[in-house]
């Protein structure tokens, strides 16, 4: 059963984040619904227009292998101003599966709502002050959490997603055609 994974956008989202998200993801073979929490047309953080396939709420009740959040502002506190994704959020780490935020949203989405508590990560820098246990690499891995700093670091980033996923040569292929170079986070 291929893997699946659930990439929440918003108004001021960072799209060079959410793009190379999605993007990577469907190279590696992961199956991703991109479901916005206002509404299906989004403007993003420098004007680019993104459409979503689907509402948040369309996903209330569905299980993803992966949450990934773009960061950008004020996208990330639009992510974590929406219930519903909250809610998947909660769920998600409860349940062991992978939860992943980049830029902005591992300190103003997940440390915001108690979901980094147990876990080393990373963010951009300035809002490191913000995490319980801030890390300065360029992605960082602990229990079911993957936190990256910002756009420069999405393709590592997004790399590590499909390596947790669909496993280390998968994301090696993936990154050799991309011409990437890539090491994965031990």
């Amino acid at each position: 059963m291929p893997k699946t994974a659930l990439v929440p956008i918003a108004d001021g989202t960072e799209e060079l984040e959410a793009v190379t998200i999605i993007d990577v993801l469907r190279r590696g073979g992961v199956q991703v619904t991109v479901a916005s929490v206002q509404s299906l047309q989004v403007k993003a953080s420098r004007d680019v227009n993104l459409t979503a396939d689907c509402l948040i709420a369309d996903c209330r009740d569905k299980t993803y292998d992966l949450i990934a959040l773009p960061g950008g502002m004020p996208g990330a506190e639009h992510l974590r101003d929406c219930a519903v994704l909250t809610e998947l959020l909660k769920k998600q780490r409860k349940e062991g599966r992978w939860v992943a935020a980049i830029c902005a949203s591992p300190a103003v989405v997940l440390a915001h709502h108690g979901l980094l508590n147990d876990c080393r990560a990373t963010c951009y820098p300035s809002m490191q002050d913000k995490l319980p246990s801030a890390q300065s690499a360029p992605v960082v891995v602990d229990k079911n959490c993957i936190t990256s700093q910002g756009p420069g670091t999405a393709i590592p980033f997004a790399l590590e997603l499909v390596s947790r996923l669909h496993g280390r040569n998968a994301a090696e292929k993936v990154a050799a055609a991309m011409l990437v170079k890539w090491a994965p986070v031990s």
